[in-house]
């Protein structure tokens, strides 16, 4: 299991559906806590603590193979806040957001999750959340509300605050899939 949900981010790549191209979808995540694909030959691969660096290098590898994806659905959450440089954390995820761009015609970033632990991590993912729900639309770039989502839940999150209960996972899970048929 992983200790921290507090620097979470989750990539979600989905396959281009070329003939007799399998869809597929890589999960680049930081938590522990399952993200269900109802994609056929969905892959799935965690990768605990990861930020948006370690997302950027996992897509660079990816975009060697030359291959076109139908769409990239980027989970960023708060493993990058927790550095406390909202302007380094701003960068790195656009040049995500870039790269992804340069693989895909569609690319869509899933916000992140409110966390109650702490007035200063609370506020720099509400700062977080409201930066990408601007941002990522005026980049053609599709935006998933988690914030929205999960406020006012804290059922929806393990007792520390941080990490997704099972009810939490399926919610995200059930919010990046709805993404995914939405902007197809």
């Amino acid at each position: 299991k992983i200790s921290e949900l507090e620097t979470r981010i989750q990539t979600l790549i989905e396959d281009s559906k070329n003939v007799r191209a399998l869809d597929t979808a890589l999960d680049v995540s930081s938590s522990g806590s399952p993200v269900h694909c109802s994609t056929p030959a969905t892959i799935v691969q965690c990768l605990p603590g990861a930020r948006a660096p370690d997302i950027l290098a996992n897509l660079k590898v990816l975009a060697n193979a030359k291959r076109k994806y139908s769409k990239i659905v980027i989970h960023a959450g708060a493993n990058d806040v927790r550095l406390r440089q909202s302007e380094i954390t701003k960068n790195n995820i656009k040049e995500v957001c870039e790269l992804a761009s340069t693989m895909s015609d569609t690319v869509i970033c899933s916000g992140p999750l409110p966390a109650y632990r702490g007035d200063e991590i609370h506020s720099r993912l509400s700062s977080l959340n409201g930066w990408m729900s601007k941002w990522c639309p005026q980049n053609n770039i599709g935006f998933i509300d988690n914030w929205t989502s999960f406020w006012g839940r804290p059922d929806l999150l393990k007792r520390d605050g941080l990490h997704p209960s099972w009810g939490g996972a399926a919610l995200l899970s059930r919010n990046m899939a709805h993404s995914r048929r939405v902007s197809t």
